[in-house]
């Protein structure tokens, strides 16, 4: 349980590391490991009506930031508006934002060559603002800027370090949970970032914003659909889930890109050869993202050893029946991606970062999960991935990044994976514009 309270990924044995199901009782309170692509597809597509509720700990965690949003919702407001937002952040519109994609990142490119020869930054805050400034334009149509967009990622990091992993309430019975407990420090990051996110939504109910956001589409909607009930509330609520959800999950795959890539020299040498090849001496654009399989290999393999959200836990609304195990109403279900993707007899090597395996095979159906699966699949899919490889394909292209020598790297899980303490790199330019 410390363990637990400290990391998510911390609580695993080396046997857990296999295509497996089982259970166990935490002070009465069951709890189920759906582990084997057929337990993945039980749950999170056959049984999905019983298992489509967020865990008690997620939905408390985040209640305080996201409302009823889409992230956290289920029933009948879940049925109602992820249509509504996997058609706002649908893969044939993400063209539309692709611009501002490049725009934002070669903004960094220049903040980067301007830094002293052999400086270090924290490549996670680094990734957390270029991400946030990305996500901001595309919901809200404006330019975040640097200071609010500094704001984001300190404010979101300490609510992170503040959340506890563990709902002692859930577990000794309240199906509920109990509500986090606000203290001053937390609600000071929650007041960080509701000023921010408050802020840009006001700017654009006033005629601030741009008419091609996201945000805008959402208001378009509720005005063609007003039984949507989309109010001022659960508009600021949706346009946060996707900003939060946008911006954290996107900066921590990139920066364990960065980790991985640091360490693999030779993959590095067929990622630029492949931009030479397809962009010339030209800066890539997302037009370029569909040729770009090394990039976009590299994405998908650090998504596998480094889920963003590595463990995807649901409450059973009643009791079902998983593989040979009966489920109580109620328990806890996980399906844990950060187990399953290195699972042994699923994958080749699977410690191994080696993302060619990608180029030729896609993995066993269920056995890779970075977005969930089946009705719940993250609706920004399209939108985060295409985000990654071009931003990743910019920058690489442009600087050779390592990871400070001696640097001792620790993935820790509470609600997204990031390396503990951040990322410490340096970027030396590759070329002179």
């Amino acid at each position: 349980m410390l363990a637990a309270k400290r990391s998510l990924i911390s609580i695993w044995q080396e046997s857990d590391y296999a295509s497996t199901h089982g259970d166990m009782r935490l002070f009465g309170r069951q709890v189920v490991l759906a582990n084997s692509p057929e337990t993945v597809k039980y749950v999170m597509v056959t049984r999905h009506e019983n298992f489509e509720r967020k865990s008690p700990q997620m939905r408390r965690a985040l209640e305080h930031l996201l409302g009823d949003g889409l992230f956290i919702s289920d029933g009948e407001t879940w049925r109602r508006r992820r249509p509504l937002v996997g058609d706002i952040v649908h893969k044939n519109r993400v063209p539309t934002f692709g611009l501002t994609m490049e725009q934002v990142t070669l903004a960094m490119v220049e903040r980067w060559r301007a830094l002293p020869a052999g400086t270090s930054f924290n490549a996670l805050g680094e990734m957390a603002e270029l991400t946030a400034e990305i996500i901001s334009r595309a919901v809200f149509g404006n330019q975040l800027g640097a200071a609010a967009a500094q704001d984001v990622v300190e404010a979101f990091t300490r609510y992170q370090g503040l959340i506890d992993n563990f709902n002692i309430g859930y577990f000794l019975g309240l199906d509920e949970g109990l509500p986090v407990f606000r203290g001053p420090r937390l609600r000071k990051a929650v007041a960080q970032l509701d000023r921010v996110i408050d802020k840009v939504v006001s700017d654009h109910l006033e005629g601030r914003g741009d008419h091609d956001s996201m945000l805008d589409l959402l208001v378009k909607r509720q005005q063609k659909s007003p039984e949507l009930g989309l109010d001022v509330s659960a508009l600021r609520n949706e346009a946060a889930t996707i900003f939060m959800a946008g911006h954290e999950t996107t900066a921590a795959v990139l920066t364990w890109a960065w980790y991985l890539i640091s360490n693999a020299p030779w993959v590095e040498e067929a990622v630029l050869a492949e931009l030479d090849r397809v962009c010339g001496g030209r800066v890539p654009t997302v037009a370029d993202v569909p040729q770009l399989d090394w990039c976009r290999s590299v994405i998908e393999e650090t998504l596998r050893l480094y889920p963003p959200v590595p463990i995807l836990a649901r409450q059973a609304k009643e009791a079902d029946r998983i593989a040979d195990l009966d489920v109580d109403p109620a328990a806890l279900v996980v399906v844990v991606p950060w187990l399953l993707h290195r699972a042994v007899g699923l994958w080749d090597s699977p410690e191994r970062f080696m993302p060619e395996r990608f180029l030729a095979n896609r993995p066993i159906p269920y056995s890779y999960v970075p977005f969930a699966i089946g009705p719940r699949i993250c609706a920004g899919l399209a939108f985060g991935l295409t985000e990654s490889i071009l931003c990743f394909a910019i920058l690489i292209q442009q600087f050779r990044v390592r990871v400070v020598p001696g640097v001792r790297v620790e993935p820790i899980s509470r609600l997204t994976l990031r390396p503990a303490g951040g990322l410490p790199v340096t970027a030396e330019c590759r070329r002179v514009a």
